[in-house]
């Protein structure tokens, strides 16, 4: 029995597997690879960075394709300018180039108007200027063209007796030559009278103001003798209250007295606007 009970002991040790021997500083060994998340983190960096580079992108190239496609579309909208991106600021629309053309025609032909209207205000003053020179009407007669167009000054002494409103024999002459020259320009003329500060007081003019009136239409009266059309011309009288000069002086006071033959610019430019005039 105890053989027996021996040889089951040797025969189950010869069939245990062998150990192997421990060597020392070994170590045990550990387990491959990364841990689970650091998979799912590395994948949502990757995600993440895609996703600021397309935006990067996006934003770099948002403003030139929206100019692009504004620019494209310019010519049927009229689009005057593009608006700067990251602001509010909307389309501004300008006109359609018919208007443009139509707006640049009007302005050529209100300067080719403001031409012909200074050429003829030129005109009436070199054709006066003529007149004073060969009739040797300096001093009595004269003529300036400013930015509100022309005016003759007649000295009263050349026109009027003192205090009378009927012309004298050579104020007809002076105004018969003057007279030439105006029929040549069909445009609004104002005549107006001015005296010194002077008073007066007779049955037929208690004050300045019938003196200064009656002067100017006796002009006026003349002028449609002449061939002036009276729808063209109007009378004034300002009495003494639109002095050029000192009414301190004898000099002062005679070249108050005057009557003023007035072309305005404004009317000129509505003759050659081709706005109808009074009486045609």
């Amino acid at each position: 029995m105890a053989d027996q009970d021996e040889k089951k002991n040797k025969s189950d040790s010869e069939n245990a597997p062998a150990q192997q021997p421990i060597q020392k500083g070994s170590t045990e060994e550990a387990s491959p690879g990364a841990p689970a998340w650091m998979a799912t983190f590395a994948d949502m960096v990757t995600l993440l960075m895609c996703f600021f580079v397309l935006l990067f992108a996006m934003s770099s190239t948002q403003q030139e394709s929206f100019k692009e496609l504004v620019e494209s579309l310019k010519s049927a909208l009229g689009v005057q300018q593009v608006p700067e991106a990251g602001t509010r600021e909307g389309l501004t629309m300008h006109k359609i180039p018919a208007e443009e053309e139509k707006k640049e025609d009007e302005g050529d032909a209100v300067d080719e108007a403001g031409g012909m209207v200074q050429k003829e205000l030129d005109e009436i003053v070199s054709d006066v200027k003529e007149l004073i020179m060969f009739n040797q009407l300096g001093g009595m007669v004269k003529v300036e063209g400013d930015e509100m167009g022309a005016k003759i000054t007649i000295s009263d002494v050349l026109l009027f007796p003192p205090g009378e409103a009927k012309m004298s024999r050579g104020g007809l002459q002076v105004m018969k030559k003057i007279a030439n020259i105006l029929s040549q320009f069909r445009y609004q003329i104002r005549i107006e009278g001015h005296t010194d500060n002077t008073p007066i007081n007779t049955a037929r003019f208690p004050s300045n103001w019938e003196l200064s009136a009656d002067r100017a239409c006796e002009v006026v009266r003349f002028l449609i003798t002449q061939g002036i059309n009276p729808g063209l011309m109007s009378a004034v009288g300002f009495a003494e209250f639109r002095p050029v000069a000192t009414n301190d002086t004898d000099e002062g006071r005679a070249e108050n007295r005057r009557v003023e033959v007035i072309y305005e610019r404004q009317s000129i430019l509505s003759a050659v606007s081709g706005e109808k005039q009074p009486n045609e």
